[in-house]
């Protein structure tokens, strides 16, 4: 008789974020996971463009939560603001954001939004960019001070937040990829997964 053959178990995934959006959007595929803080330096480096930076965040992450649970498939990723090459992160106070907002009407930003899934045990890697183009609208200052009383997107890449009030600030939205503004690209997230060994359906 043939020797039976058996599969390795399939890894158990961690979200490497303790970003709620984040979270909210890996529910949806309906898998059980783990949630661990990354502890990454995000720190750009002198001369590193917008998608460069998000992409090696995005690996950083995923690496360092893999170091602690190497059996599973962890999920990084980043996201950062491209505007005309200038990197915009989270702002992180009102006064900052009003700036963004203000620089942001009336043009169109690129949100880098990078994934990576790294599963150690298999020697399992991959990384991929997920760009979001965002147009926005030539909004005024009222409608700043509005959106923020409202939103406080003060952890937001760019202050956006498209899935609240902020959709009403922008004129378009062109993605392959429908959550990856929110900071998740699902598409890229289930390929990953499955290539890594996790069986979604």
């Amino acid at each position: 008789m043939p020797e039976p053959s058996f599969l390795p178990p399939a890894p158990s995934v961690v979200l490497g974020s303790t970003s709620p959006y984040r979270r909210e959007l890996l529910s949806r595929l309906k898998l059980p996971f783990e949630v661990a803080a990354p502890d990454v330096d995000e720190t750009a480096l002198p001369g590193e463009a917008p998608a460069a930076l998000a992409r090696r965040l995005a690996l950083a992450k995923a690496r360092a939560v893999a170091a602690r649970y190497p059996e599973a498939a962890v999920i990084g990723s980043d996201q950062v603001a491209d505007l005309d090459g200038e990197a915009l992160g989270k702002p992180g106070s009102h006064d900052r954001a009003v700036a963004q907002l203000r620089r942001m009407r009336g043009r169109t930003v690129i949100f880098h939004t990078a994934l990576a899934v790294v599963c150690a045990a298999r020697g399992f890697e991959q990384a991929d960019l997920a760009p979001v183009r965002v147009t926005f609208r030539s909004y005024d200052d009222d409608e700043i001070e509005a959106y923020l009383r409202s939103e406080q997107p003060y952890d937001c890449a760019g202050s956006a937040r498209s899935e609240g009030l902020g959709i009403a600030l922008l004129e378009a939205i062109d993605s392959d990829d429908p959550s990856a503004l929110v900071g998740l690209p699902l598409i890229r997230t289930a390929r990953m997964l499955r290539a890594a060994g996790v069986k979604i359906l």
